[in-house]
């Protein structure tokens, strides 16, 4: 019997801008950069990284188009309705590089949990020498990207 495809939908806040991801994700992390930080407003982000063929927009491009900010290194894809952050290409705007979403912004079920969250579970923490709360969990914590820098646990 064949596996089944794993479909994970997503939206940004308002849900204007949506997209679909096929598969499982190439990674899923906890990223405590200060950049993430700072573009999220949060103390770290649940990020799961899919390659470009595993990803796409679902939403009706005739009413909103998400607004873009090329940063050079990566790409913001922003609702312009709502502002939110729907997803980031890890490159500039025309590169094939992976995508990268936050695991806030995929869908839910009625508890309010995310769908087949296993398959999306994050597995370590990056860049956590620059975290703002320690946390307290069994996960590989690294200083900088995973298996490239010092583990700190």
């Amino acid at each position: 019997m064949a596996a089944q495809l794993i479909v994970h939908n997503g939206s940004c806040l308002c849900g204007a801008v949506s997209f679909r991801l096929e598969g499982k994700p190439l990674f899923s992390l906890f990223c405590h950069c200060t950049r993430c930080q700072r573009a999220d407003g949060a103390v770290f982000v649940a990020t799961m990284h899919f390659s470009s063929a595993a990803f796409s927009w679902t939403y009706n491009g005739e009413d909103v188009k998400p607004l873009v900010e090329d940063m050079g290194d990566l790409t913001l894809y922003r609702c312009e309705k709502c502002r939110s952050c729907a997803a980031t290409r890890m490159g500039p705007v025309d590169s094939n590089d992976n995508w990268a979403i936050r695991g806030s912004h995929l869908e839910r079920d009625e508890q309010g949990k995310i769908i087949d969250f296993e398959s999306v579970k994050p597995t370590c923490h990056i860049f956590y020498d620059t975290r703002i709360v320690d946390i307290a969990d069994d996960l590989p914590k690294w200083e900088g990207f995973a298996n490239r820098s010092k583990r700190l646990d």
